[in-house]
């Protein structure tokens, strides 16, 4: 039990998951689940509350019970006590003030993140403001590489997101050869599916091989259908450069998905199998986002975006390239409007990042919740003072495949171009190499391609 006492009044907190889950900022998915606040009298004496747990009270008291749930037990058994002892004695307020001293350099918070654990980086993140998420997230670096260097300081990557109502691979390839125009697609040249079909998944994988090595592009594809889809493709040694799973942060959330731990051992060890990379072996790519776990009705009780947190345990089991949260995809019963978009992608970049994640943002919302492009643009803004390693590239930043709405070319190099980041290096030598920097002549030979 815990208990905060303010004017009077005693709020009782039976668990640390309820403590966990009363004093997350407001968002619709904890009222749906009903885990939120009641009031936000509540919500601040939570927060309180929050603030005087020892981060050590994390290791024993899980929300998921650790012989109930995989991902809990590998939470617990990834925790790393050597690592864990510079904070050992910290509360959870104590651990804000030190994340945003001086002495949490981003070589110290690198050596630290695997003594933290996911609820204890979204303990600390509910009583942060905005900005503090911000402060942190930005000091930690986790660079990843496969075919180049995503994540590096100073550096904003994309995805280029050529997706096709139809698959069909000359309008695939016409959106590939535009994103590269405009300089996007070093983080990965991902295509979402419209089909499951594997034969129809092929010929995508075999188009953006042919992109990449005809272009000598030091970039990665990945075509992101199921895992189990991917293995067979693998198998039929067709050309699979990342491998792609949707992960969430319990065990039943995964099950949702058609996967557990020991199927995404079995895709990671496939994917290295293939030996694909140039300049590193991270070969997976991991997409989460917060409600994915109450809309398969499978939280057991844990706010959204503690779930999501534990959802990065998960994800850095398997060494990743890529962790994308698409943190407004799933729409307007979680994240209602833009300022609970904001909010969410501060928090998932923050902890994905303290826990050693090379974290990128969909900054995106679906047609029916209270956001516009404005608020996008406030995000992707606030995303590239934070150190995101990576954001999504779309052609008018609508994706006619998925009906959602998320960043475009354009907003890829307005961000670079206002915070004065680049893209991953090799990629930006590449450009260089290929006149992509400047003027493009009608004769260039991404052009001819399309013909």
């Amino acid at each position: 039990m815990y208990t905060f006492t303010q004017q009077q009044h005693k709020y009782h907190f039976p668990d640390l998951k309820t403590v966990l889950a009363k004093a997350s900022p407001f968002r619709t998915g904890d009222a749906l689940a009903g885990v939120a606040a009641n009031s936000a009298s509540e919500r601040v004496a939570a927060q309180y509350c929050l603030a005087d747990i020892p981060l050590s009270h994390f290791l024993n008291e899980l929300p998921i019970p650790y012989e109930k749930d995989e991902v809990s037990r590998l939470i617990i058994d990834q925790h790393q006590p050597i690592a864990f002892q510079p904070i050992a004695s910290f509360t959870v307020g104590e651990f804000r003030d030190w994340l945003l001293s001086d002495v949490a350099t981003p070589t110290v918070l690198r050596e630290l993140c695997w003594g933290i654990t996911p609820e204890m980086a979204a303990a600390v993140s509910k009583i942060m403001r905005n900005q503090d998420l911000m402060v942190v997230a930005q000091k930690c670096a986790n660079p990843s590489q496969f075919r180049n260097t995503i994540g590096l300081p100073g550096r904003l990557s994309s995805r280029i997101q050529p997706n096709h109502p139809a698959d069909d691979l000359k309008g695939i390839g016409i959106s590939v050869i535009e994103g590269l125009l405009y300089g996007c697609g070093d983080a990965v040249i991902g295509v979402n599916p419209a089909s499951d079909n594997p034969a129809q998944i092929a010929g995508i994988h075999h188009l953006l091989a042919d992109i990449i090595d005809r272009f000598s592009i030091p970039t990665q594809s990945c075509v992101l259908t199921h895992l189990t889809t991917t293995l067979q493709l693998i198998e039929q040694q067709v050309p699979v450069d990342l491998v792609f799973q949707s992960i969430g942060g319990t065990e039943q959330t995964n099950t949702s998905f058609g996967v557990n731990l020991a199927l995404l051992q079995e895709g990671f060890e496939a994917g290295l199998s293939l030996n694909r990379g140039t300049v590193g072996k991270q070969c997976m790519y991991f997409e989460t986002g917060q409600g994915s776990a109450l809309s398969a009705n499978a939280h057991q009780g844990v706010d959204q975006q503690t779930c999501e947190a534990r959802a990065y345990a998960v994800a850095r089991q398997f060494n990743p390239l890529l962790v994308n949260s698409v943190v407004g995809f799933i729409g307007p019963e979680y994240l209602h409007n833009g300022k609970q978009i904001c909010r969410a992608a501060l928090e998932d970049l923050f902890c994905g990042k303290l826990l050693g994640l090379p974290m990128g943002m969909d900054v995106c919302y679906t047609n029916h919740a209270d956001a516009d492009q404005n608020d996008m643009d406030s995000i992707l803004i606030q995303m590239g003072a934070a150190g995101c390693g990576f954001i999504m590239a779309v052609p008018g930043a609508d994706d006619v495949m998925l009906n959602y709405q998320t960043s475009s070319f354009h907003d890829v190099r307005t961000t670079q171009q206002l915070m004065q980041l680049k893209p991953a290096p090799e990629f930006e030598m590449w450009l260089q190499q290929q006149h992509l920097d400047g003027p493009i002549s009608a004769t260039h030979p991404l052009l001819q391609y399309l013909k």
